[in-house]
């Protein structure tokens, strides 16, 4: 098992064009790090550094402390299993998983031995004889990932390994990764787009946005504490409802919050909670409520006009429009719409005999409100 450590890396091409601009983040021994993002966000490119595979511009890589720009890919120890599987279609599935074996010129009865083990850690013994044409694409996803095992490297090194299999297949194996790497204890970096995988799969998770580290924490904590805009809108489904609202007193200690006509009061733990919104009181913000955070309990109510609704079983997703306009985090910073009116999503009981056309007065849970500076995109919290 090993530690990983990015300090200041850095990705600049020849044509001037800035893929990671200086990125620092820590992988620690026996970890599951997720990097996520959106398509072109920099995560694969901070990955394949760390592989070997591109050049580092600037920066350091640290493998147990030892730096290792100037190795190449089979001097750092790594395994890598790619979103195209990159099996050799007229080999076995025991051949492919014993490959790297093979070309280390390790001893036959070893290679026979420890693919019988690795085979049945994976549920493959059925298949051996079999070539990667006949394998469903789990099995496939399953051979790439023994091919990595057998190797016993220090770090995994994964990239979308789940993004060609179905819906369904997708969360079947995403479990069988994470049982696996929990299992075998080796320290692991796994990039996706998707924030549900990364969410469902990660001991941490990296948000990246234009080469630049948003967060890096639990899932847990980003999707309940989010430092920025960013974050906020990434993280979750639905994302986050966020629109524009501005600041004023109540009384005593009690801060209100204005969403078009309609007035929010937060007090006791819930003022304290936004304490610095007091900065910004006569100011606009941006507010954040999840959809979980408005229904029928809560501290304070909005009005709003249904325009969807969605049942899903095991709850109502309801669309609605409230007189205040969006807000969005964008490249170059924040993004306020122009209409004075968006769309809101509130997470109801499905029992609820909500219909297109109905007004609501939804209740809001002031302790799981957010608040955003409306400049910077960054969270407004405790002083």
């Amino acid at each position: 098992m090993s530690t990983l450590r990015l300090v200041n890396l850095q990705k600049r091409y020849e044509n001037g064009f800035e893929a990671v601009p200086g990125l620092d983040l820590e992988i620690h021994d026996g970890e599951f790090l997720v990097l996520v993002g959106p398509s072109g966000c920099g995560k694969s490119t901070v990955l394949r550094m760390v592989a070997g595979l591109e050049d580092i511009t600037g920066g350091d890589l640290l493998i147990d402390d030892v730096v290792v720009n100037g190795m190449g890919p089979q001097q750092r120890d790594i395994a890598m299993v790619f979103q195209s599987y990159a099996l050799y279609p007229n080999m076995t599935v025991a051949d492919n998983i014993a490959f790297a074996m093979k070309l280390r010129k390790t001893d036959k009865e070893e290679i026979k031995a420890k693919v019988a083990e690795v085979a049945e850690l994976l549920e493959l013994t059925a298949v051996l004889d079999r070539k990667p044409g006949q394998l469903s694409g789990g099995q496939r996803q399953r051979v790439a990932m023994g091919r990595a095992i057998v190797r016993n490297p220090k770090l995994f090194l994964m990239d979308e390994p789940l993004s060609n299999l179905d819906a369904k297949l997708r969360v079947q194996t995403r479990g069988e990764i994470s049982k696996l790497q929990r299992r075998l204890g080796v320290t692991t970096m796994y990039v996706t787009h998707d924030q549900i995988e990364a969410m469902t799969m990660g001991d941490r998770v990296a948000v990246l946005r234009r080469g630049v580290l948003m967060q890096c924490a639990s899932p847990a904590e980003l999707y309940q504490s989010p430092q920025n805009l960013f974050v906020g809108q990434f993280i979750g489904s639905p994302s986050m409802n966020v629109v524009r609202g501005s600041v004023g007193n109540g009384d005593g200690d009690d801060l209100t919050v204005s969403i078009g006509s309609q007035l929010i009061t937060l007090t006791g733990e819930a003022a304290h909670r936004l304490e610095g919104l007091r900065d910004y009181i006569g100011r606009d913000i941006a507010i954040g409520i999840r959809s979980e955070a408005l229904g029928d309990d809560g501290t304070a109510s909005i009005n709003v006009e249904v325009d969807l609704v969605e049942m899903l079983g095991s709850e109502l997703l309801v669309h609605c429009t409230i007189d205040a306009p969006a807000v969005r985090a964008i490249d170059s910073g924040v993004e306020i719409s122009d209409q004075p009116e968006s769309s809101i999503v509130a997470s109801l009981d499905p029992r609820n005999p909500v219909k297109v056309g109905d007004r609501l007065q939804l209740t809001v849970d002031t302790l799981r409100m957010h608040a955003f500076d409306l400049e910077s995109g960054d969270a407004i919290g405790r002083s």
